[in-house]
């Protein structure tokens, strides 16, 4: 069936790849402005539409980079606002986006802001934080206005890019060739022991399409102890799943891994804004009798929606914990924070 849907969206696949084909070169042969910035500006991205895992990328900068006075950047994808917003005590994940209220709660000492324009996002974070030392752009690789420093690029270990196919007959945003501009690329959500020999393997297709000597790493999810954001100190077997993210299967995997029984899944599109009434279904799920003592289970990104304070004293009546995630190299990891840490110090 995948094939033969690849083989029927061809021709449009073809007809936008060239549209963005077309842009790009007319951004490398500057006959479209693009601009670079005097402060190390680092963008994470990737070549295809849905979860490759940028956000847990984005907090490992962060956390990285913690040394220097640091800001992020997005977009503020589906948020209920136009331009400009650098994030304070009244921000919400309405206000700024699902991403950047994420940022804003776990990294107090990190400036957040949104634009849909990135040039003139940075260029308001500059004059707003004198002080700034380095920026992160979240999902920037396809916004060719801003010239970015280094450019990241996240590839999902289960759909490589180099296997993928340009809109609709895949979920490319680009043609594969738009791997180029990448300084480095990371390969998401590997599986833990993923052998040297396979990592080579990856290394050789990755650098078919990427300029000579970009460095490729290998990356995992951890998963942490979870978080009691509900009424409840005890954490069943038996869990009720909430999701709005792009891909759930890693956290569904690591769920039956460590023996926990999904009693029922709720999933929600990406970016899922949650409801009162949302909430008044998981509670009639957790009276029915099968599923006694089950707790509510949910991720990060979907936990800060449902602490916002709207919905934070229905979400604190129900026994909800979320799952934290970091990621983990799984080799190199020194090379990688060498590469970072040593391009923002060449700005110094």
């Amino acid at each position: 069936m995948q094939k033969t849907a690849q083989i029927l969206f061809r021709p449009f696949s073809q007809l936008y790849g060239g549209i963005t084909r077309l842009r790009n070169y007319l951004y490398d042969q500057r006959l479209l402005a693009s601009t670079r910035f005097g402060l190390p500006v680092l963008a994470v991205g990737n070549l295809t539409v849905g979860g490759t895992g940028k956000t847990p990328h984005v907090e490992y900068l962060l956390r990285l980079l913690q040394p220097y006075k640091v800001a992020t950047l997005s977009r503020g994808y589906k948020r209920q606002s136009k331009g400009f917003i650098l994030a304070d005590a009244q921000a919400t994940p309405a206000i700024i986006g699902d991403e950047p209220y994420q940022y804003h709660a776990d990294f107090k000492e990190v400036a957040v802001a949104v634009c849909e324009q990135r040039v003139k996002g940075i260029a308001e974070l500059q004059a707003r934080v004198p002080e700034l030392d380095v920026i992160v752009l979240d999902d920037a690789m396809q916004h060719r206005p801003v010239q970015p420093s280094l450019n990241i690029l996240i590839s999902d270990f289960n759909r490589p890019f180099y296997k993928d196919f340009v809109l609709p007959a895949g979920r490319l945003r680009e043609p594969r060739s738009g791997a180029k501009r990448a300084d480095a690329v990371i390969v998401s959500k590997c599986p833990p022991m993923l052998n040297q020999q396979e990592q080579e393997k990856i290394k050789q297709q990755v650098a078919r399409y990427t300029s000579a000597g970009v460095p490729v790493f290998f990356s995992t999810f951890a998963y942490g102890q979870p978080v009691r954001i509900g009424s409840s100190n005890n954490l069943s077997v038996k869990v009720i799943l909430v999701t709005g993210i792009a891909n759930d299967k890693p956290l569904k995997q690591y769920l039956t891994a460590q023996n926990m029984q999904v009693v029922e899944h709720l999933a929600f599109p990406d970016h899922h804004t949650y409801t009162a009434e949302n909430l008044r279904s998981l509670q009639r799920l957790l009276q029915n009798p099968a599923n006694a003592g089950a707790a509510i289970l949910t991720t990060r990104k979907d936990a800060v929606k449902l602490t916002d304070a709207s919905l934070k004293s229905l979400t604190e009546q129900l026994p909800v914990f979320y799952v934290p995630i970091e990621v983990q190299f799984l080799a190199d990891q020194a090379a990688f924070d060498g590469l970072v840490l040593g391009h923002v110090q060449d700005f110094a």
